[in-house]
């Protein structure tokens, strides 16, 4: 490996200049150059890599939370649907689906049941059940999924009169040996009781039968059924996944679902908990993962929590009071009901997002600019007042966020201008500063799609495969461009204070090779931006699993990430290259950054750090092309051993995926390599390769 280019300013390296040694270097742009060389400068460090970079997002969108990491078997555990003749039918509609959920359905005639609004358990009604002496008369729930040979507790709330036994009954199969029936007892009062059963087999249609005979009448106010595995609630398998993926930062529990959401109602005795329909997302909510189970499931994976406040229908005092029902002492009003609800000590919860996407006129509540300033800064005040050490990160709405789509549409004024009425940032940054530590961003790009900066519409566009992957990036450098403006109208930003949390991002929900190339991409650039980017939360954490009611996976995307997480390293060092970036060919702006992401290694892109002790330099390559590459490596600055270790990332084609009950199309492998000669990069791969100190 020639020492052949001098290390050059970090912004150089960032804007892809070819002006490196004269007429000696050229951008070479065909797809199977095979003379593609890096320089990486070890004496040319930058700001440590915030480990919330490798952060996720969850939101109670639909049934999400509730059919992921929550263990509950039940849908609809607290009636809120009441109980209808028949069962409904799952609808075809991915979006539809996601809200679809099980409801309870009669056993006997219809017309004995009723809904008690006068005396209900929880919520606005509960069923009421009129008894036969002759025949049995209740209710079941059908569509299941159980897992066989696992133990499955319950618990039923229920009264009764005139009424001596109820029969609860769990069925996972046709014959009679698929079944099991539990007795338990009633009584006039309110009464909670327990049972157990033991399915033999997996189903995925499984029913559960509540039913009694008397003269009577029998009460159901709330029912559940977990596996007797869970911890504290949530599925086993689920969450040592998600400790295993060992993630930095959750944002929770919204989202857009935050601005219609009180915490209120998920606190104490989950049986009393009401369900509600979310306003947003047009699902009912049972309520069961609430903030206890939210704060505990981040302990239980070892992750720090991140929690985002309803700044829409909310106000100030309910701000402060969650601050303090998570963080005050027990001898506080709200740290007392917290403990009284059975969590004596404090959660110590640093990281608050005050609102979500505030400037959208999607979200409940949104409000003109100059009025969110005020109610922002009402909150702030409010919370600090509660907890001084608290990070607030505030909405952003940059420029590039704003001008398309995700802020607000204008018609005529489709290009966003800094400084102007409608950015957001602009206005928090000019009427809040000193009332939050860092601004939220977020970008989901639309494959295959550019925004028109004059009609300010999309468009479709016939894109290669490195371009299409390269949408997200590029949004990141669009984001970056937007930072560099703030910077000339505040200056005050010079000083590093104040940081940007990329805290929702995604792209490509399909879970596939090509939706990796773009995550590892993304990482690429998060890593290049260093000095004001503290955090990114994947849109959802979830998807770094494949899973159906009962089993899971780690997913094609979850394998990216963690590679990055176990194998990249903290210190990012300068890289230059003979290849640069393709000059623009859409008009700046919008999604379009000032200059393409990547590093000049063009179509690779390679990016480098240091681990934590400096005696290891970590390179990283992304090849999202259909053809070999070939990479000579110049490192300056450091003398390495002979022999390294590469662990590559790759499947055949870009649909290759890992999902369950299938052999995993895309793997990682460990190999060592040659440190002293060119690297052969192959195609659709992720490639990361650790070089010792000699």
């Amino acid at each position: 490996m020639k020492n052949s280019f001098l290390p050059i300013s970090r912004r150089r390296l960032l804007q892809g200049t070819i002006a490196l040694a004269g007429s000696q270097v050229l951008p070479v742009f065909g797809m199977n150059n095979s003379n593609i060389k890096a320089t990486i400068d070890s004496g040319h460090t930058f700001p440590a890599i915030s480990p919330y970079i490798y952060g996720g997002f969850i939101e109670h969108i639909g049934n999400l939370i509730n059919h992921s990491l929550w263990s509950e078997v039940l849908d609809d555990r607290k009636f809120y649907f009441g109980v209808l003749e028949q069962a409904e039918q799952k609808p075809a509609d991915r979006r539809a689906a996601m809200s679809f959920v099980n409801k309870w359905t009669v056993i006997g005639e219809m017309s004995a049941i009723r809904l008690d609004t006068d005396r209900p358990y929880v919520g606005e009604h509960s069923p009421v059940i009129h008894l036969d002496s002759n025949n049995y008369r209740g209710i079941a729930q059908n569509g299941l999924a159980l897992a066989g040979n696992k133990a499955y507790q319950g618990r039923i709330v229920l009264n009764s009169s005139d009424v001596k036994k109820v029969l609860i009954t769990l069925i996972w199969g046709e014959s009679k040996q698929q079944r099991q029936t539990v007795t338990v007892k009633s009584s006039k009062d309110w009464n909670t009781v327990n049972f157990q059963f033991s399915p033999d087999a997996d189903t995925t249609s499984g029913r559960l039968e509540i039913a009694a005979k008397g003269e009577g009448t029998l009460r159901v106010g709330a029912v559940s059924l977990m596996p007797a595995d869970n911890v504290g609630g949530f599925r086993a398998d689920t969450i040592a996944l998600m400790r295993e993926m060992d993630c930095k930062m959750l944002r929770m529990p919204g989202g857009n679902f935050i601005s219609a959401y009180d915490w209120k109602n998920t606190v104490g005795d989950p049986d009393k908990r009401p369900p509600i329909l979310d306003p947003v997302w047009k699902a009912v909510q049972p309520n069961d993962v609430g903030v206890d189970e939210l704060l505990q499931m981040c302990q239980l994976i070892q992750c720090e929590p991140y929690w985002c406040v309803n700044t829409g229908f909310g106000e100030p005092r309910s701000g402060a009071e969650l601050v303090e029902y998570v963080n005050g002492a027990k001898n506080t009003e709200w740290g007392a009901k917290r403990a009284a609800n059975g969590h004596t000590e404090p959660y110590k919860v640093k990281y608050w997002n005050i609102g979500n996407e505030m400037y959208g006129h999607w979200q409940r509540g949104h409000m003109s600019r100059e009025h969110y300033v005020t109610k922002h800064n009402l909150f702030a005040d409010a919370m600090r007042d509660v907890d001084p050490s608290i990070y607030i990160v505030a909405p952003g709405g940059f420029v590039d966020e704003m001008t398309t789509g995700q802020g607000i549409f204008i018609e005529g004024q489709p290009q966003v201008k800094v400084g102007s009425d409608r950015d957001w940032a602009y206005g928090m940054l000019e009427g809040s500063w000193g009332k939050f530590d860092a601004l939220a961003t977020h970008a989901y790009p639309p494959e295959g799609k550019r925004f028109n900066l004059e009609t300010g519409k999309l468009f479709d566009v016939d894109m290669t495969l490195l371009e299409s992957v390269r949408q997200p990036p590029d949004r990141v450098r669009t984001m970056v461009d937007a930072w560099e403006e703030y910077k000339k109208a505040f200056p005050a930003l010079e000083k590093g204070s104040v940081k940007v949390f990329f805290d929702e991002w995604a792209y490509h929900f399909q879970d596939d090779l090509k939706g990796a190339l773009a995550i590892a991409l993304t990482l690429h650039e998060f890593y290049r931006h260093t000095d004001f980017i503290d955090m990114a939360g994947y849109t959802m954490a979830t998807a770094w699993m494949d899973f159906n009611r009962t089993q899971s996976t780690i997913s094609t995307k979850g394998r990216v990430f963690q590679l990055f997480n176990k194998h990249y390293g903290v210190t990012p060092v300068a890289v230059n290259g003979n290849s640069p970036q393709p000059a623009p060919q859409y008009p700046i702006g919008g999604d379009q950054p000032k200059v393409n992401s990547g590093s000049a290694t063009y179509p690779l892109d390679v990016s480098a750090s240091l681990n934590e002790s400096g005696d290891t330099l970590i390179v990283s390559v992304i090849n999202a092309t259909r053809s070999t590459h070939d990479l000579d490596l110049n490192l300056q600055h450091f003398n390495t051993s002979k022999q390294g270790t590469c662990w590559k990332f790759t499947g055949k084609s870009v649909d290759a995926r890992n999902q369950l009950g299938k052999p995993p199309e895309v793997l990682t492998t460990e190999s060592k390599f040659d440190t002293q000669g060119p690297l052969s990069i192959a195609p659709l791969s992720v490639e990361i390769y650790h070089f010792s100190a000699a």
